[in-house]
């Protein structure tokens, strides 16, 4: 970080710091500190680097000095003992404008740690999910504790678990929800979590945890939990698996105090879970096939975003598609169809076209008999 830049923020120019002359506020339950060094000196004083070994050491001495002070998003605090005068910008303060108290939880993280942890943006809407009521009213669930987390308390909607065939909208869900609501997403497949140095995805999964607490409220979603999350016996067969489970059920029973954070596991093998990762999740939501209905409603949705026209019934579809996901229907039928037609340099799709899709599937012995009776 440029000490010019920080020089050049208003907010530092005025020198606005978190002493205690404000009124009596909420208890800050978080708040998370970047070091910035000391930047009203300019180049008169070198600004000393600072890592923290012992966080929990750090903590102590951070409430020590600065209890009872106010908290606000952007303003500063300065060290008083080691480092006299040292300043740490306020990046996160959970209730803002809150009060230090010995309960609150103080990290120390610079902003590019931050930036590392893959956040997920999405322009998905709830109604873009077509079925699959159920997940979607635990979503509203899930929605209302985002909106207010410290409302909850410990009744709050922390783990649950999605799981079903591919392509049913688990992580369209997740992601619809994430920007209905205008809260980070932090998205990870469970296999990037097997790394080549054992702890590697112990330490991936406490990084995630945390930058996800840095800015609550928050979602974490898990794909593919079941590649981690296998059973006790199965587990040395992968590397530094059970180092991850245990990490990963270190966040989930919320040792950390993740406050408004709420990790969603994906799988489509629910069976294959150890049973330790399996029961923190308090609710297990099943994403099921489209019906008739659903699958007329999703080639409908779909039908009208092709490039091309089709000159055909588009229900004549519904049923040759029985037993397939909405993304089976999008990405194997009407995907398939366009680029035959457009292999054959037509303007329109046809019906044969739609039959030549529907024919690869039929010779694929994967597929359930008796779909296209």
């Amino acid at each position: 970080m440029k000490l010019n830049n920080i020089v050049q923020d208003p907010i530092v120019s005025d020198k606005k710091s978190s002493k205690t002359y404000n009124k009596p506020q909420k208890e800050a339950e978080l708040v998370v500190l970047q070091p910035i060094g000391y930047p009203f000196l300019c180049n008169l004083v070198e600004n000393p680097k600072i890592e923290i070994f012992d966080k929990e050491l750090f903590e102590m001495y951070a409430r020590d000095q600065w209890l009872g002070y106010i908290v606000e998003e952007g303003s500063f605090i300065f060290d008083q003992k080691l480092l006299p005068d040292y300043a740490f910008k306020i990046i996160k303060a959970h209730p803002d404008n809150s009060k230090i108290t010995e309960n609150t939880s103080i990290l120390l993280m610079e902003v590019e740690e931050i930036r590392e942890i893959k956040r997920i943006e999405s322009s998905l809407k709830m109604d873009d999910v077509i079925g699959q009521e159920r997940a979607k009213i635990k979503c509203k669930i899930i929605r209302k504790y985002l909106q207010d987390p410290a409302h909850f308390g410990e009744w709050a909607p922390r783990n649950v678990l999605f799981y079903g065939t591919p392509g049913t909208g688990k992580t369209m869900l997740a992601k619809s929800l994430s920007n209905e609501l205008k809260v980070p997403l932090f998205l990870i497949k469970a296999t990037s979590l097997i790394g080549e140095h054992v702890g590697d995805g112990a330490r991936q999964i406490h990084e995630l945890f945390e930058a996800a607490s840095l800015t609550a409220p928050s979602v974490v979603f898990i794909d593919e939990i079941d590649a981690v999350g296998l059973d006790r016996k199965y587990q040395s067969l992968r590397g530094d698996v059970s180092e991850v489970v245990n990490a990963l059920l270190t966040e989930m029973d919320g040792i950390s105090q993740n406050k408004g954070v709420v990790t969603i596991g994906a799988t489509n093998n629910p069976h294959l879970l150890d049973f330790a990762i399996r029961s923190r999740f308090e609710e297990e939501i099943e994403f099921t096939l489209p019906d008739k209905k659903e699958r007329k409603a999703i080639i409908d949705l779909y039908v009208n975003t092709l490039p091309l026209p089709i000159d055909f019934d588009p229900g004549r579809l519904i049923q040759p598609t029985k037993g397939l996901s909405g993304r089976d229907i999008k990405d194997r039928i009407l995907k398939v169809a366009l680029h035959k037609a457009i292999d054959e340099d037509q303007e329109i799709i046809t019906w044969e076209h739609a039959k030549y899709a529907l024919k690869q599937i039929k010779n694929n012995k994967n597929e359930p008999k008796g779909m296209f009776a």
